[in-house]
């Protein structure tokens, strides 16, 4: 019962698959996914986690995703904030669809905005407070324009200050707050413009010359489980391979 807990959003798959993976050595975790139940089976099989079905985007399916959670664990120590999505299309800017924006802003925004907001209240509650954390994993699309999928860097740049507020709003309770920036990753994702991002790397747009793997950003997970950063609240974790530095 002194286990420490974990959700873990879109944990079925790709990065958060990586995460709920890592954070299951460690923690009771639950991780959620969308659509692939067949995923999650098998990460639950593969870890013992618990998985829980849930469209993130949904008011209904975060309130359900939080019951669950209290009948499981009797507090929580740390959400993840994974899941979400790429547009379906990609699309110029210039031609990008209204329902496309609002897909991925209510995906990759309004969801883990609103799932923090009553997570947060949870751990707030829990006795002596001071003792959550909160992992929100955005992207280098929160500031690094892509005119064939603006409503994606959109969501993300907003879903970077819902970090930083976040941050701000419960540092007084004790709860910590971090971004987590993952660059060019392997995932399914990408498996569209994989090869034409290996040769970009190739050709030097990483510092360090290889693509990013899921396990890459669980490991900056783990330092945020471990509270190896706990005076650190507010930081955004650059996991990128150095596409974040700058040179002439």
């Amino acid at each position: 019962m002194d286990q420490p807990t974990a959700i873990v959003t879109g944990g079925s798959r790709g990065i958060g698959r990586a995460i709920a993976t890592e954070l299951a050595k460690t923690h009771r975790v639950i991780a959620t996914y969308r659509a692939r139940k067949d995923a999650a089976d098998a990460l639950r099989n593969q870890t013992g986690c618990d998985i829980f079905q849930c469209e993130i985007s949904s008011r209904e399916d975060r309130a359900a995703l939080l019951v669950f959670a209290r009948q499981r664990f009797e507090k929580l120590d740390l959400l993840v904030n994974n899941a979400g999505m790429a547009p379906r299309e990609r699309r110029d800017l210039l031609d990008a669809t209204e329902e496309s924006f609002d897909e991925l802003i209510w995906t990759n925004l309004k969801g883990p905005h609103f799932l923090t907001q009553q997570a947060a209240r949870w751990m707030a509650e829990a006795a002596g407070g001071g003792a959550g954390r909160i992992a929100f994993v955005t992207s280098i699309s929160a500031y690094t324009a892509s005119v064939n999928r603006g409503e994606y860097c959109i969501s993300k740049a907003a879903l970077s200050m819902s970090v930083a507020l976040y941050a701000q709003r419960l540092a007084e309770v004790g709860i910590k707050v971090f971004e987590i920036r993952p660059g060019i990753i392997r995932t399914d994702m990408i498996a569209k413009v994989e090869k034409a991002y290996d040769e970009k790397i190739a050709a030097g747009l990483l510092p360090q010359r290889r693509m990013g793997e899921p396990s890459d950003v669980a490991k900056a997970v783990r330092a945020i489980a471990d509270g190896l950063l706990d005076y650190s609240t507010g930081q955004v974790l650059n996991v990128d391979g150095g596409f974040s530095l700058r040179s002439l």
